[in-house]
Protein backbone atom coordinates (compact mmCIF):
# COMPACT_ATOMS: atom_id res chain seq x y z
CA UNK A 1 0.00 0.00 0.00
CA UNK A 2 1.32 3.54 -0.55
CA UNK A 3 2.03 5.73 2.21
CA UNK A 4 2.41 9.42 1.87
CA UNK A 5 5.26 11.42 3.94
CA UNK A 6 4.56 15.17 4.15
CA UNK A 7 6.40 17.29 6.23
CA UNK A 8 4.33 17.85 9.91
CA UNK A 9 3.81 20.71 11.93
CA UNK A 10 7.04 21.67 13.39
CA UNK A 11 6.17 24.55 15.70
CA UNK A 12 4.34 27.35 16.01
CA UNK A 13 4.56 29.91 13.32
CA UNK A 14 7.17 27.96 11.15
CA UNK A 15 5.28 27.30 7.92
CA UNK A 16 8.33 25.98 5.87
CA UNK A 17 11.59 24.11 6.44
CA UNK A 18 14.50 22.68 4.29
CA UNK A 19 15.26 19.41 3.49
CA UNK A 20 18.66 17.95 4.98
CA UNK A 21 20.26 14.74 4.54
CA UNK A 22 18.05 11.80 3.64
CA UNK A 23 18.87 9.13 5.58
CA UNK A 24 17.80 6.35 3.36
CA UNK A 25 18.00 5.86 -0.39
CA UNK A 26 15.12 5.52 -2.83
CA UNK A 27 14.23 1.58 -2.57
CA UNK A 28 15.56 1.22 0.71
CA UNK A 29 14.02 -1.22 3.41
CA UNK A 30 12.42 0.83 6.79
CA UNK A 31 11.35 -0.16 9.48
CA UNK A 32 8.60 2.44 11.54
CA UNK A 33 9.82 5.06 13.07
CA UNK A 34 12.99 5.00 11.66
CA UNK A 35 14.73 8.18 10.74
CA UNK A 36 14.37 9.01 7.02
CA UNK A 37 15.20 12.69 6.84
CA UNK A 38 16.88 15.63 8.61
CA UNK A 39 14.54 18.51 7.90
CA UNK A 40 15.73 22.08 9.38
CA UNK A 41 13.49 24.96 10.17
CA UNK A 42 14.91 28.33 11.40
CA UNK A 43 15.33 27.41 15.13
CA UNK A 44 16.32 23.71 15.45
CA UNK A 45 17.40 20.37 13.27
CA UNK A 46 14.85 17.50 12.91
CA UNK A 47 14.31 14.20 12.19
CA UNK A 48 11.29 12.97 10.58
CA UNK A 49 10.69 9.15 11.02
CA UNK A 50 8.73 6.50 8.82
CA UNK A 51 5.35 6.19 9.52
CA UNK A 52 5.18 2.56 8.28
CA UNK A 53 7.37 -0.70 7.97
CA UNK A 54 8.32 -0.59 3.78
CA UNK A 55 10.54 0.61 1.19
CA UNK A 56 11.18 4.32 0.06
CA UNK A 57 9.27 4.27 -3.34
CA UNK A 58 10.35 7.57 -4.49
CA UNK A 59 11.87 10.71 -3.06
CA UNK A 60 10.31 14.10 -4.39
CA UNK A 61 12.41 16.62 -2.49
CA UNK A 62 16.37 16.54 -2.39
CA UNK A 63 18.62 18.22 0.13
CA UNK A 64 18.75 21.59 0.13
CA UNK A 65 14.83 22.16 -1.19
CA UNK A 66 12.51 24.54 0.47
CA UNK A 67 9.17 23.15 1.15
CA UNK A 68 5.92 24.01 3.28
CA UNK A 69 4.26 22.32 6.30
CA UNK A 70 1.73 19.50 4.75
CA UNK A 71 4.28 19.21 1.46
CA UNK A 72 4.73 16.02 0.17
CA UNK A 73 8.32 15.19 0.27
CA UNK A 74 8.18 11.33 -0.62
CA UNK A 75 6.50 7.67 -1.40
CA UNK A 76 6.79 4.47 0.72
CA UNK A 77 5.28 1.50 0.19
CA UNK A 78 3.88 -0.63 3.46
CA UNK A 79 5.43 -4.21 3.69
CA UNK A 80 5.38 -6.41 6.46
CA UNK A 81 9.31 -7.42 7.73
CA UNK A 82 11.58 -8.74 4.93
CA UNK A 83 8.33 -9.03 2.35
CA UNK A 84 10.31 -6.56 -0.21
CA UNK A 85 13.73 -8.56 0.08
CA UNK A 86 12.10 -12.36 0.02
CA UNK A 87 10.47 -13.55 -2.75
CA UNK A 88 8.50 -16.78 -1.49
CA UNK A 89 6.51 -18.91 -3.92
CA UNK A 90 3.16 -20.77 -3.48
CA UNK A 91 2.75 -24.77 -3.91
CA UNK A 92 0.05 -26.56 -5.35
CA UNK A 93 -1.45 -26.86 -1.68
CA UNK A 94 -1.28 -23.55 -1.15
CA UNK A 95 1.34 -23.47 1.05
CA UNK A 96 4.24 -21.09 0.89
CA UNK A 97 7.42 -22.57 -0.29
CA UNK A 98 10.98 -22.18 0.35
CA UNK A 99 13.17 -19.20 -1.16
CA UNK A 100 14.62 -21.17 -3.90
CA UNK A 101 18.56 -21.67 -3.66
CA UNK A 102 20.67 -23.15 -6.18
CA UNK A 103 20.74 -26.93 -5.64
CA UNK A 104 23.98 -28.62 -5.40
CA UNK A 105 25.74 -29.89 -8.18
CA UNK A 106 25.76 -34.05 -8.25
CA UNK A 107 28.82 -36.26 -8.98
CA UNK A 108 28.00 -38.30 -12.06
CA UNK A 109 26.96 -41.55 -11.77
CA UNK A 110 29.63 -44.45 -12.64
CA UNK A 111 27.83 -46.07 -15.10
CA UNK A 112 26.90 -42.92 -17.33
CA UNK A 113 28.47 -42.94 -20.79
CA UNK A 114 28.85 -39.60 -21.09
CA UNK A 115 31.24 -37.90 -18.62
CA UNK A 116 28.78 -34.86 -16.89
CA UNK A 117 31.75 -31.60 -16.89
CA UNK A 118 32.13 -30.03 -13.53
CA UNK A 119 30.29 -27.44 -12.48
CA UNK A 120 31.66 -23.80 -12.59
CA UNK A 121 32.79 -22.87 -9.19
CA UNK A 122 29.84 -20.57 -7.23
CA UNK A 123 31.27 -16.67 -7.70
CA UNK A 124 32.05 -15.70 -3.74
CA UNK A 125 29.58 -13.66 -2.09
CA UNK A 126 31.38 -10.29 -1.08
CA UNK A 127 31.62 -10.03 2.57
CA UNK A 128 29.43 -7.54 4.40
CA UNK A 129 32.53 -5.38 5.30
CA UNK A 130 33.54 -5.08 1.95
CA UNK A 131 30.99 -3.97 0.36
CA UNK A 132 31.30 -0.74 -1.40
CA UNK A 133 29.66 2.36 -0.25
CA UNK A 134 26.64 3.71 -1.18
CA UNK A 135 27.56 6.89 -3.01
CA UNK A 136 25.07 9.98 -2.88
CA UNK A 137 23.99 12.24 -5.94
CA UNK A 138 26.41 14.80 -4.73
CA UNK A 139 28.89 12.68 -4.46
CA UNK A 140 28.83 10.85 -7.78
CA UNK A 141 29.35 14.14 -9.57
CA UNK A 142 32.48 15.51 -7.37
CA UNK A 143 34.23 12.30 -7.63
CA UNK A 144 33.44 12.63 -11.71
CA UNK A 145 34.98 15.62 -11.78
CA UNK A 146 37.84 15.02 -9.85
CA UNK A 147 38.75 11.60 -11.24
CA UNK A 148 38.84 9.90 -7.94
CA UNK A 149 37.03 6.59 -7.25
CA UNK A 150 34.68 5.44 -4.09
CA UNK A 151 36.97 3.13 -3.10
CA UNK A 152 39.56 5.28 -2.56
CA UNK A 153 37.72 7.94 -0.55
CA UNK A 154 36.21 7.00 3.76
CA UNK A 155 32.80 7.02 3.83
CA UNK A 156 31.34 8.82 6.65
CA UNK A 157 28.05 9.31 6.14
CA UNK A 158 24.75 7.51 7.90
CA UNK A 159 25.02 3.69 7.02
CA UNK A 160 28.25 4.25 5.21
CA UNK A 161 26.65 6.63 2.60
CA UNK A 162 29.86 8.64 0.74
CA UNK A 163 28.99 12.10 0.85
CA UNK A 164 30.34 14.77 -1.19
CA UNK A 165 31.75 16.44 1.64
CA UNK A 166 34.21 13.05 2.05
CA UNK A 167 35.29 13.85 -1.61
CA UNK A 168 36.18 17.22 -1.11
CA UNK A 169 38.15 16.02 2.35
CA UNK A 170 40.20 13.46 0.77
CA UNK A 171 40.99 15.93 -2.36
CA UNK A 172 42.31 18.95 0.60
CA UNK A 173 44.21 16.03 2.14
CA UNK A 174 45.76 15.09 -1.17
CA UNK A 175 46.00 18.69 -2.20
CA UNK A 176 48.15 19.35 1.32
CA UNK A 177 50.14 16.66 1.01
CA UNK A 178 54.04 17.99 -0.35
CA UNK A 179 54.70 15.16 -2.55
CA UNK A 180 52.45 11.84 -3.50
CA UNK A 181 51.91 9.64 -6.47
CA UNK A 182 48.13 9.68 -7.62
CA UNK A 183 45.86 8.21 -10.05
CA UNK A 184 44.27 11.15 -10.29
CA UNK A 185 44.72 13.03 -13.64
CA UNK A 186 46.45 15.73 -13.18
CA UNK A 187 44.63 19.44 -13.77
CA UNK A 188 45.88 21.80 -16.22
CA UNK A 189 48.86 24.37 -15.74
CA UNK A 190 47.03 27.26 -13.58
CA UNK A 191 44.21 25.35 -12.87
CA UNK A 192 43.24 23.79 -9.46
CA UNK A 193 42.17 20.24 -9.68
CA UNK A 194 38.91 21.06 -7.68
CA UNK A 195 35.77 23.80 -7.75
CA UNK A 196 37.24 27.19 -6.89
CA UNK A 197 34.01 27.82 -5.61
CA UNK A 198 30.93 25.92 -3.98
CA UNK A 199 27.27 27.85 -3.59
CA UNK A 200 25.47 26.54 -0.92
CA UNK A 201 22.02 27.71 -0.05
CA UNK A 202 22.04 29.06 3.95
CA UNK A 203 20.27 26.80 6.27
CA UNK A 204 16.92 28.25 7.75
CA UNK A 205 18.99 27.92 10.73
CA UNK A 206 21.77 29.55 10.22
CA UNK A 207 19.94 32.45 8.35
CA UNK A 208 17.72 32.65 11.20
CA UNK A 209 21.37 33.25 13.34
CA UNK A 210 22.15 35.71 10.80
CA UNK A 211 19.24 37.73 11.73
CA UNK A 212 18.43 37.67 14.93
CA UNK A 213 22.15 38.66 15.65
CA UNK A 214 21.88 41.40 13.25
CA UNK A 215 18.49 42.67 14.96
CA UNK A 216 20.39 42.95 18.22
CA UNK A 217 22.93 45.58 16.60
CA UNK A 218 20.21 47.04 14.73
CA UNK A 219 18.36 47.70 17.50
CA UNK A 220 20.01 47.35 20.83
CA UNK A 221 22.60 49.96 22.03
CA UNK A 222 25.34 47.47 22.42
CA UNK A 223 28.26 48.04 25.05
CA UNK A 224 30.57 45.59 26.71
CA UNK A 225 32.60 45.92 29.63
CA UNK A 226 35.43 43.65 31.09
CA UNK A 227 37.00 42.10 34.47
CA UNK A 228 39.11 39.30 35.17
CA UNK A 229 39.01 37.12 37.54
CA UNK A 230 41.36 35.09 40.11
CA UNK A 231 40.09 31.40 39.43
CA UNK A 232 42.53 29.40 41.90
CA UNK A 233 39.66 29.69 44.70
CA UNK A 234 37.39 27.51 41.91
CA UNK A 235 40.07 25.52 41.01
CA UNK A 236 41.23 24.51 44.35
CA UNK A 237 38.09 23.46 45.67
CA UNK A 238 37.08 21.74 41.93
CA UNK A 239 40.02 19.72 43.04
CA UNK A 240 39.05 19.03 46.18
CA UNK A 241 35.47 17.42 45.79
CA UNK A 242 36.00 16.45 42.46
CA UNK A 243 35.88 12.62 42.82
CA UNK A 244 33.06 12.84 45.85
CA UNK A 245 31.32 15.12 43.39
CA UNK A 246 31.49 12.58 40.23
CA UNK A 247 31.32 9.57 41.92
CA UNK A 248 27.85 10.79 44.05
CA UNK A 249 26.62 12.67 40.74
CA UNK A 250 27.64 10.79 37.82
CA UNK A 251 29.26 14.24 36.16
CA UNK A 252 32.19 15.74 36.62
CA UNK A 253 32.20 19.30 38.49
CA UNK A 254 32.83 21.88 36.01
CA UNK A 255 32.92 25.62 35.71
CA UNK A 256 30.13 26.58 34.01
CA UNK A 257 27.88 25.84 37.34
CA UNK A 258 29.62 28.60 39.58
CA UNK A 259 28.83 30.72 36.80
CA UNK A 260 25.82 30.18 36.41
CA UNK A 261 25.16 30.66 39.94
CA UNK A 262 27.09 33.39 39.93
CA UNK A 263 25.01 35.28 37.75
CA UNK A 264 21.83 34.39 39.11
CA UNK A 265 23.29 36.15 42.09
CA UNK A 266 23.84 39.22 40.38
CA UNK A 267 21.20 39.34 37.94
CA UNK A 268 19.29 38.95 41.73
CA UNK A 269 20.98 42.62 42.99
CA UNK A 270 20.42 44.38 39.23
CA UNK A 271 17.33 42.95 37.81
CA UNK A 272 17.74 45.47 34.94
CA UNK A 273 20.09 42.59 33.19
CA UNK A 274 17.85 40.33 33.34
CA UNK A 275 14.92 42.46 32.13
CA UNK A 276 13.63 43.45 28.55
CA UNK A 277 12.25 45.90 26.37
CA UNK A 278 8.54 45.80 24.62
CA UNK A 279 7.96 48.89 22.51
CA UNK A 280 8.04 51.86 25.58
CA UNK A 281 7.45 49.55 28.20
CA UNK A 282 10.62 47.77 30.74
CA UNK A 283 9.62 43.68 31.64
CA UNK A 284 10.90 43.03 34.84
CA UNK A 285 11.18 39.10 35.12
CA UNK A 286 11.10 37.48 38.63
CA UNK A 287 11.93 34.17 37.03
CA UNK A 288 15.71 33.38 35.86
CA UNK A 289 16.10 31.18 32.82
CA UNK A 290 19.74 30.97 31.78
CA UNK A 291 20.71 30.30 27.53
CA UNK A 292 23.95 28.31 27.77
CA UNK A 293 25.55 28.89 24.42
CA UNK A 294 26.54 25.03 23.35
CA UNK A 295 28.01 24.42 20.02
CA UNK A 296 25.73 21.74 17.94
CA UNK A 297 26.10 19.74 14.76
CA UNK A 298 24.23 22.87 12.79
CA UNK A 299 26.01 25.30 14.80
CA UNK A 300 25.76 27.33 17.97
CA UNK A 301 22.41 26.80 20.06
CA UNK A 302 20.99 28.10 22.93
CA UNK A 303 19.34 25.97 25.32
CA UNK A 304 17.84 27.60 28.10
CA UNK A 305 18.12 26.24 31.86
CA UNK A 306 15.03 26.66 33.17
CA UNK A 307 14.49 27.91 37.06
CA UNK A 308 18.41 28.37 37.42
CA UNK A 309 17.77 29.73 40.74
CA UNK A 310 16.13 26.52 41.92
CA UNK A 311 19.29 24.19 41.24
CA UNK A 312 21.81 22.85 42.67
CA UNK A 313 25.24 22.62 41.20
CA UNK A 314 24.74 19.25 40.17
CA UNK A 315 21.42 19.74 38.41
CA UNK A 316 23.18 22.42 36.90
CA UNK A 317 25.99 20.28 35.76
CA UNK A 318 23.70 17.50 34.58
CA UNK A 319 21.53 19.47 32.29
CA UNK A 320 23.95 21.17 30.79
CA UNK A 321 26.24 17.99 29.70
CA UNK A 322 22.80 16.99 28.51
CA UNK A 323 22.33 19.81 26.12
CA UNK A 324 26.08 19.92 24.62
CA UNK A 325 25.54 15.70 24.21
CA UNK A 326 21.97 16.21 22.42
CA UNK A 327 23.09 19.23 20.65
CA UNK A 328 25.86 17.64 18.59
CA UNK A 329 23.26 15.20 17.60
CA UNK A 330 20.67 18.11 16.59
CA UNK A 331 18.38 16.45 19.24
CA UNK A 332 17.49 19.20 21.06
CA UNK A 333 13.47 20.38 21.17
CA UNK A 334 12.12 23.68 19.92
CA UNK A 335 10.79 24.61 23.72
CA UNK A 336 14.33 23.96 25.19
CA UNK A 337 15.42 26.73 23.06
CA UNK A 338 12.95 29.31 23.62
CA UNK A 339 12.71 32.42 26.45
CA UNK A 340 15.73 32.75 27.97
CA UNK A 341 16.33 35.88 29.93
CA UNK A 342 20.33 35.94 30.26
CA UNK A 343 22.79 33.93 28.30
CA UNK A 344 26.22 32.86 29.54
CA UNK A 345 28.78 32.14 26.43
CA UNK A 346 32.05 29.93 26.72
CA UNK A 347 34.44 30.94 24.19
CA UNK A 348 37.35 29.34 26.50
CA UNK A 349 36.71 25.70 25.48
CA UNK A 350 37.68 26.97 22.17
CA UNK A 351 40.52 28.72 23.47
CA UNK A 352 39.10 32.26 23.47
CA UNK A 353 41.06 34.62 25.42
CA UNK A 354 38.62 37.28 24.82
CA UNK A 355 35.55 38.29 22.81
CA UNK A 356 32.67 40.63 23.05
CA UNK A 357 29.46 38.86 22.39
CA UNK A 358 26.12 39.70 21.35
CA UNK A 359 22.93 39.80 23.52
CA UNK A 360 20.23 37.18 21.95
CA UNK A 361 17.15 39.34 21.77
CA UNK A 362 15.29 40.30 23.45
CA UNK A 363 17.73 39.50 26.08
CA UNK A 364 19.11 42.49 27.80
CA UNK A 365 22.47 41.12 28.67
CA UNK A 366 24.48 38.34 28.32
CA UNK A 367 28.14 37.04 30.05
CA UNK A 368 31.14 36.02 28.09
CA UNK A 369 33.64 33.61 29.89
CA UNK A 370 36.87 32.77 28.60
CA UNK A 371 40.18 30.51 28.67
CA UNK A 372 42.03 30.28 32.27
CA UNK A 373 45.56 31.51 31.19
CA UNK A 374 48.21 31.64 33.98
CA UNK A 375 49.57 35.32 34.34
CA UNK A 376 51.48 37.54 36.75
CA UNK A 377 49.66 39.86 38.70
CA UNK A 378 50.45 42.09 41.99
CA UNK A 379 49.21 40.39 45.14
CA UNK A 380 50.05 41.63 48.82
CA UNK A 381 52.40 44.16 46.49
CA UNK A 382 54.18 41.35 45.24
CA UNK A 383 54.00 39.39 41.96
CA UNK A 384 52.44 36.30 42.09
CA UNK A 385 51.45 33.94 39.00
CA UNK A 386 47.86 33.39 39.08
CA UNK A 387 45.42 31.41 36.92
CA UNK A 388 43.03 34.25 35.32
CA UNK A 389 40.26 34.46 33.11
CA UNK A 390 39.04 37.44 31.40
CA UNK A 391 34.95 38.17 31.32
CA UNK A 392 32.58 40.26 29.11
CA UNK A 393 29.22 41.81 29.54
CA UNK A 394 27.31 42.91 26.50
CA UNK A 395 24.41 44.72 27.69
CA UNK A 396 21.77 46.79 26.47
CA UNK A 397 22.84 50.36 27.38
CA UNK A 398 19.09 51.67 26.57
CA UNK A 399 18.09 49.28 29.57
CA UNK A 400 21.04 48.80 31.36
CA UNK A 401 23.67 51.43 32.70
CA UNK A 402 27.61 51.66 32.93
CA UNK A 403 27.44 52.13 36.70
CA UNK A 404 25.42 49.07 36.73
CA UNK A 405 26.92 46.59 33.97
CA UNK A 406 30.51 47.32 35.67
CA UNK A 407 29.06 46.51 39.27
CA UNK A 408 27.09 43.42 37.89
CA UNK A 409 30.29 42.24 36.33
CA UNK A 410 32.13 42.89 39.91
CA UNK A 411 30.02 41.13 41.55
CA UNK A 412 30.39 37.96 39.38
CA UNK A 413 33.71 38.60 40.24
CA UNK A 414 33.98 38.67 43.67
CA UNK A 415 31.37 35.40 44.00
CA UNK A 416 33.86 33.51 41.68
CA UNK A 417 37.25 34.42 43.42
CA UNK A 418 35.53 33.33 46.61
CA UNK A 419 33.45 30.43 45.69
CA UNK A 420 32.28 29.25 49.34
CA UNK A 421 30.42 32.32 49.70
CA UNK A 422 27.94 30.69 46.85
CA UNK A 423 27.84 27.14 48.78
CA UNK A 424 26.72 29.12 51.75
CA UNK A 425 24.25 32.10 50.17
CA UNK A 426 25.96 34.93 51.46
Amino acid sequence: MAVELRIPEVGESISEVQIGSWLKSEGERVERDEALVEIESDKATLELPSPVAGRIEKVLKQKGDVVKVGELIAMLVESADGESTVKTAKSADGEKAAPAVPAPARAPAAASALPTPPPAPAPALPSPSAAPPRVMPAAARALAESGLSASSVPATGPGGRLLKEDVLEQLNRRAAAPARESSVPSAAPGKPAGPEEEVVPMSPFRARIAERLKEAQNTAALLTTFNEIDMSGVIALREELREAFQERYGVKLGFMSFFVKAAVDALMHFPMVNAEIRGREIVYKNHYDIGIAVGGGKGLVVPVLRGADRLSFAEIELAIADFAARAKENKLSLEELKGGTFTISNGGVYGSLLSTPIVNPPQSGILGIHAIQKRPVALDDQVAIRPMMYVALTYDHRIVDGRESVTFLRHVKELIERPTRMLLGI
